[in-house]
């Protein structure tokens, strides 16, 4: 019986593919990785025949193990907002320009001067950023043209990898909203915003939806990866719309905050956030006629990280020492510090900021340091710091019509039970947890190839993955100091941003 799905997720540094079954969950998991390549002053870019070699050693290491005939669809989750360029000969012609590529600022700048950024927010439910394909791809135009006019049609990661398994070059509507070049209400490509941008509409490829099937594994993609000709291969999405299905954000009502390295809060919604001041953005959710509104914080876990790396050197010895994780013993570090940490403030801009202020200048600090404050207080407050800014998009989210009930979180932050306490009484909502934390774009990614196939009846199957034993409630007092505390945060940023413009000079 065909009833796995194979699941690739294209990652920044890596790509995981996952096998996975309703029954079983994620059965075994394989990891390739492939090389980014940047000189530091904005660029950054993968080479895609990286991507295709990761896809096919992942795949065949799996099928070499596994009866790829009960095999049902493979799919993708993967990075957004790239740029490669291919001729008609699929032959890419140059590097990929990745999400992380910077170079267009003056493309951007360029856009501007001929529409307002709130009609450009308006159309795409995104703010104008030359992180965006459509601003790589004016980047081609004016200093490459030689790649730009050769160009028969312009891709995102999981696309060149869906067009090298069965020959076929589209995308669909999560990837297709990257380039910023899309009516997200109407779904299709904005032929007013491609004008503006100078681009041939040709370039851009057909959009389709997440479920649909791209095509069928060709007999040269089948020797190469082991799997059967003919085997669907479903589009699947971008990264963040679906760790929002492996996370359980389905349906209207419920909110998922990945609490990684980058930290964000999305919700589903029937329309996109069209918040006034442009804080949050919207994407098409997989699920059909849901939006996926975000708001992303630059760092998340990284403000963790970062204190672990220089606050926590006995926890960590000691960690080495017993064989356990340093963020356990951190964990248990900041749990000594009680809610409010001693009245102790963090603001976790370490790599300036999104929303919702989106500030390149926005600086992190320790505000209300004292002597008696202590390394458990320190580590304590840059949790609560995290879950503070993003409490703030919670609120934009609210201040816009959109309720949840309830919020699930993923990502290696959601491991914390002091995180999810925390995050509990700081929203004032209950915090639970996917059984899949930390493959819930691979999870999101296969459970939408299943009801693509119609294997999955709808993407209400996700419910069975969700931990709900584990909900963690608000506490009433510990509410209470939070609120005035959140406060604190908000006005501390907000007196300190002139302080930040100057340091940044």
């Amino acid at each position: 019986m065909k009833n796995l799905i194979l699941a690739h997720d294209l990652g920044t540094s890596a790509n995981k593919a996952v096998l996975f079954s309703l029954e079983d969950g994620v059965i075994t998991s394989e990891t390739a990785e492939y090389k980014l390549y940047t000189t530091g002053k904005g660029d950054a870019e993968q080479d895609a025949n990286d991507w295709w070699q990761a896809v096919y050693e992942t795949t065949r290491r799996i099928t070499a193990r596994f009866d790829a005939n009960s095999i049902a669809a493979v799919t993708f989750s993967a990075q957004m907002q790239g740029c490669l360029c291919i001729d008609r000969n699929h032959t890419p012609l140059r590097r990929a320009m990745i999400w992380a590529d910077m170079r267009a600022s003056k493309e951007e700048s360029e856009l501007a001067e001929k529409i307002s950024k709130e009609e450009y927010y308006r159309i795409t439910g995104h703010r104008m950023s030359c992180t965006y394909g459509a601003f790589k791809l004016m980047w081609l135009k004016k200093h490459e043209p030689e790649i730009y006019n050769k160009t028969w049609k312009v891709l995102c990661a999981k696309d060149y990898a869906i067009l090298k398994l069965c020959g076929n070059a589209a995308t669909e509507a999560s990837d297709a909203s990257g380039y910023g070049l899309t009516d997200i209400k109407a779904g299709c490509w904005s032929e007013h915003l491609i004008a503006l941008c100078g681009l041939d509409a040709d370039k851009l490829p057909e959009i389709h939806h997440s479920t649909d099937i791209a095509g069928y594994v060709t007999k040269e993609a089948a020797d190469l990866t082991g799997l059967p000709a003919g085997t669907p291969v479903v589009f699947g999405a971008g990264d963040g719309p679906c760790a929002a299905v492996g996370s359980g954000c389905v349906r209207e009502g419920i909110a998922y905050a990945s609490m990684g390295t980058s930290s964000w809060i999305s919700i589903a919604t029937k329309e996109p956030c069209y918040d006034r001041k442009m804080r949050t953005v919207s994407w098409p959710h997989v699920v059909s006629g849901y939006y996926m509104p975000c708001g992303a914080m630059q760092s998340g876990g990284g403000s963790l990280a970062w204190a672990v790396r220089e606050l926590c050197l006995p926890e960590i010895e000691e960690a080495k020492s017993i064989g356990c994780s340093k963020y356990d013993l951190t964990n248990e570090l900041a749990a000594k510090s009680p809610c409010g940490a001693n009245q102790l403030l963090f603001l976790p801009h370490l790599l300036g900021e999104r929303a919702p202020y989106w500030e390149e200048c926005a600086k992190g600090s320790f505000i209300g340091l004292k002597y008696a404050h202590t390394r458990a207080d320190m580590v304590r407050a840059v949790m609560e710091g995290v879950v503070y800014h993003l409490g703030m998009i919670l609120d934009i989210y609210q201040e816009n019509g959109f309720h949840m009930d309830h919020l699930i979180a993923i990502g290696g932050g959601a491991k914390s039970s002091l995180w999810r306490q925390i995050s509990a009484s700081v929203y004032g909502i209950p915090i639970c947890t996917s059984n899949f934390s930390d493959e819930a774009c691979s999870v999101g990614a296969a459970v939408t190839a299943g009801v693509g196939i119609g294997l999955y009846h709808s993407f209400d199957v996700i419910d069975q993955f969700i931990d709900h034993n584990n909900m963690i409630h608000p506490k009433r007092e510990e509410y209470a100091v939070y609120e005035k505390m959140s406060l604190l945060y908000q006005r501390s940023y907000a007196a300190l941003h002139s302080v930040f413009e100057e340091l940044h000079m």
